[in-house]
């Protein structure tokens, strides 16, 4: 048994491809991403950094979104391949260091056919995938998909997340037509492209020759026919003020005929109807019955992409800072999760840094204004100490304002 188990590692092993892999270590980025020149677009600019704060100045340098209110557009063109009958996974990370308040974290995958140099907002891709917040309201991860042409939204709501750390975002896709998301290792949503996607028509219709009998009575209480109104029942809404008294000074004939105030009737008991009872011809809700639908064709091939060539940053932001890292394309996802298995530490270096970052600015802060305010009561003294030291009688001189007598 165990025999087996090493063999059947060794063959994962085999059949692991890494197709596509960045981590910006160096400077030779330059030479392999391609800066979109689409017309009409002023396109901001990418720095290599790890940013303000970071768990390791080299390991976790990446490309970072550097001016406000600008499109972003890079791509990286790689060896081709399909993932037919294979798992597919793409995944990168993340670290929106300014806070962002408005601005897309997601890449784009592309075919053979993109035009690097002319990448925009509308240029064809295969699979869009990230994280995007805009507002309180906008929050979450997309998954996209092209599908004989037409881009499909994933019809269930990924929430991201929306703190200043580095976050690994993973996509999984199978040969069976199944899905996973993760975030930073955990699985936080999964099911089928067919479910959660509208790829396809549905598989089943409401039949068109289908009525609701005439004779259908779905009320399931009823006025009882018996009930009668009680004779007392009929009350005005509104009475005169029984305690209300003409004023003293009113003048019938200045003011005209005096009538009280209107006030609730509390005796008044509102529109009367008879009570409900169970209806004895009550048959239930009417369920209008359904066909297969004759548009409905099956199809085992979802997941397949059958050239895949590229990856990008195709984005717009109104605040920069964004730092892209870590983009990985396998058929492993136990490689992807080894990847990703560092972001713990990560996460707790860069808190530790920026936590630091923040007591020294809240100490130059208080150095400063406490400097400040020294200054102020030296001011003060100096002040007093004049006017202690002016002779009696002695007039203080007053600064020319410049004005000339009349």
């Amino acid at each position: 048994m165990r025999t087996f188990a090493v063999l059947l590692a060794a063959l994962l092993a085999v059949n692991a491809e890494v197709y596509f892999q960045e981590g910006f270590k160096d400077d030779s980025w330059q030479k392999t991403w391609v800066q979109s020149e689409h017309k009409g677009v002023e396109y901001g600019k990418f720095v290599h950094t790890a940013g303000k704060f970071f768990n390791d100045a080299d390991a976790d340098k990446g490309l970072q979104t550097s001016q406000d209110a600008r499109f972003y557009a890079l791509s990286n063109k790689f060896t081709p391949f399909s993932n037919k009958d294979d798992t597919l996974v793409i995944q990168f990370s993340v670290k929106h260091e300014q806070n962002i308040d408005c601005g897309g974290g997601y890449l784009k995958v592309f075919d053979c056919s993109v035009d690097q140099k002319d990448l925009h907002g509308e240029t064809p891709y295969l699979v869009m995938f990230g994280p995007d917040i805009c507002g309180p309201g906008t929050k979450k991860v997309h998954v996209i998909f092209s599908y004989k042409g037409k881009n499909h939204l994933i019809n269930k709501d990924i929430r991201c997340k929306d703190d200043v750390f580095t976050h690994f975002y993973t996509l999984v896709v199978r040969a069976d037509n199944t899905y996973e998301v993760l975030i930073d290792n955990e699985k936080v949503e999964s099911g089928s492209l067919e479910d959660d996607w509208d790829f396809l028509p549905p598989k089943k219709i409401k039949d068109p020759e289908a009525k609701k009998p005439e004779d259908w009575d779905d009320r399931a209480t009823i006025p009882d026919p018996d009930d009668t109104k009680p004779e007392d029942w009929d009350k005005p809404e509104h009475i005169p003020d029984p305690d209300a008294t003409k004023p003293d000074d009113w003048d019938d004939e200045m003011d005209g005929e005096w009538e009280p105030p209107m006030i609730d009737n509390p005796e008044y008991k509102g529109e009367w109807k008879p009570k409900q009872i169970d209806n004895p011809a009550y048959k239930g809700v009417w369920v209008h019955p359904e066909i297969d639908n004759p548009e409905y064709v099956e199809d085992k091939s979802l997941y397949l992409r059958e050239e895949v060539c590229a990856v990008g940053i195709d984005v717009w932001q109104v605040k920069s800072g964004t730092i892209f890292d870590n983009f990985l394309i396998t058929n492993d996802l136990e490689e992807a999760k080894k990847a990703a298995a560092t972001v713990k530490d990560t996460q707790e270096g860069e808190k530790k840094v920026k936590d630091a970052q923040e007591a020294e600015e809240r100490k130059k802060a208080e150095e400063e204004a406490a400097a400040e305010e020294a200054a102020k009561d030296d001011e003060d003294e100096d002040d007093e100490d004049e006017a202690d030291n002016a002779l009696p009688g002695e007039a203080t001189e007053v600064e020319d304002e410049g004005h000339d007598e009349l």
